[in-house]
């Protein structure tokens, strides 16, 4: 299994690259994003992750990761210390809730991305970025690689 993440600056590209890879045979158990939430999420999350949560709404985020929602599984938020409101979806939200002392960038390590390009990577949320997260067999990675390349991703690393 490797890991392929993409860094996009809108959530409309990130959105586009999860539809076609989805459209390509990727499954939602392979797929994950991460944003930034909208400020004051912390207040209504305090500290904590909500599972299931329906994000299509706004109602906790409003409206971060919207058109994302529907397209993947497990979408929640959460607040972190130092990072402030994220939202995630896919299979990476559950292992974020038992991040929070580590943060995002720790949660990043579990999917095998070392923790110095981790917490690069949670400064870019931080910064208003985009995170697409593809794990995946071997044989699957080039192609999901090329896939998140040719929707908008800014920057793309295998790990």
């Amino acid at each position: 299994m490797a890991t392929v993440i993409g860094v996009f600056s809108e959530e409309s590209r990130a959105e586009k690259a999860v539809r076609t890879l989805r459209d390509n045979g990727f499954t939602t158990n392979e797929i994950s994003v991460v944003a930034r939430g909208e400020e004051g999420a912390e207040e209504q999350q305090e500290g904590g992750l909500t599972m299931g949560q329906d994000l299509t709404t706004g109602a906790a985020t409003g409206g971060t990761l919207g058109g994302i929602a529907g397209l993947l599984a497990g979408v929640g938020a959460l607040a972190i210390p130092g990072l402030g409101p994220i939202v995630a979806a896919g299979p990476i939200a559950a292992g974020l809730s038992g991040a929070v002392a580590g943060g995002l960038a720790g949660g990043l390590v579990d999917w095998g991305i070392p923790e110095s390009r981790g917490r690069y990577f949670a400064d870019e949320v931080k910064r208003g970025k985009v995170l697409a997260l593809v794990k995946t067999g071997s044989a699957k990675v080039d192609r999901a690689a090329e896939l998140l390349r040719q929707n908008g991703a800014q920057e793309v690393e295998v790990h």
